[in-house]
């Protein structure tokens, strides 16, 4: 049985990879600094939350994690832990850089030091990129980072490092370099999980007003539960690379407000207001990948449309939701 170390554990991309891989026979150690019994609430929704076993320790001491790793000894570790807000990561940019750079640093030299057999997969981002000229859309695997966030740089760091450990170690370290995903297990501070949440609000008479900021943001939008499944085809295959995992679709944050808001039979100009305080002012402009490299060599699909994409998320957001008033910890 093989045995799979999760940072990020209670995150949206964490619980749904805890569940690809305890389908697939894993035994799951699932890293968190949480103690609260709310912050499990996403493996709770998933019904795997008796099913893992729970690491508490901190990412950004080294003695820490290397004691970890010798005492579970995992065959795979998936680096999801990180500050991913884009927004607040302008609002704490030494908070960002330091936990997403330095716990990447740690685990990689614990690895090193400890068994360098260990696979690594590390959550790079589209954020990397910053913002790319029409020229060089859709974004590929070769394209120069030039972030333009304290995250996007952060991340892009974290890259290098793991890149850094292939190179210079042996080392087998992949790199998965994600686009927007989503899904009802998506934070409450992302816009997409905001839009159909209040719109369902709204539809059930609990909420009036959706307030959104910048409308024409461009972006690349996939569904979570299917990137999850690329980040363990990346170490299944021979040799480690790293993979532009996104839906290649574009699509405006206006055109999915406008495809929720047509499903769920609601008035725009009754329900929407736009504010100023949600404008950021080094927003990226247009921004969508190629996922030709991950389809060909992971054989990994993604077949959903945008308009499949939204009814999926209202659905799944219909069921989240529905939990949450059960459970009454949602």
């Amino acid at each position: 049985m093989k045995k799979a170390l999760i940072t990020g554990i209670t995150g949206q991309d964490g619980a749904y990879l805890a569940q690809l891989l305890l389908s697939k026979g894993y035994n799951v150690i699932g890293v968190t600094r949480q103690t609260d019994s709310f912050a499990f609430h996403r493996l709770a929704y998933l019904g795997i939350d008796k099913k893992i076993e729970i690491a508490y320790f901190d990412l950004t001491d080294p003695k820490a994690v290397l004691a970890c790793l010798e005492q579970y000894h995992p065959d795979e570790i998936y680096n999801l832990a990180a500050q991913s807000s884009v927004g607040q990561s302008f609002h704490i940019p030494q908070e960002t850089f330091s936990f997403n750079t330095m716990s990447v640093m740690n685990l990689l030299d614990g690895v090193r030091q400890f068994d360098r057999k260990i696979r690594f997969y590390q959550a790079s981002s589209s954020e990397m990129f910053g913002n790319v000229s029409f020229q060089n859309l859709p974004i590929r695997e070769s394209l120069l980072f030039h972030p333009v966030s304290p995250y996007g740089i952060s991340k892009a760091s974290a890259h290098w490092l793991t890149v850094n450990y292939r190179e210079a170690y042996g080392i087998f370290t992949t790199c998965g370099i994600l686009f927007n995903h989503e899904s009802a297990l998506r934070g409450e501070n992302f816009v997409i999980k905001k839009l159909i949440n209040t719109a369902l609000k709204i539809q059930a008479g609990k909420a009036e007003t959706l307030t959104l900021g910048n409308l024409a943001v461009s972006r690349d939008w996939g569904y979570a539960p299917k990137y999850v499944e690329a980040m363990w085809k990346m170490l299944q295959q021979e040799r480690p690379g790293d993979y532009i995992i996104c839906s290649g679709n574009l699509s405006t944050l206006q055109e999915l407000l406008l495809k929720v808001f047509d499903q769920l039979g609601l008035d725009m100009g009754k329900h929407l207001r736009l504010d100023q305080a949600f404008m950021r002012s080094l927003d990226l402009g247009v921004i969508y990948g190629d996922n030709t490299k991950a389809k060909a060599e992971l054989e990994w699909e993604y077949n959903l449309s945008t308009d499949d994409l939204i009814a999926q998320l209202i659905a799944d957001e219909r069921e989240w939701m529905a939990w949450g008033d059960k459970n009454k910890e949602v």
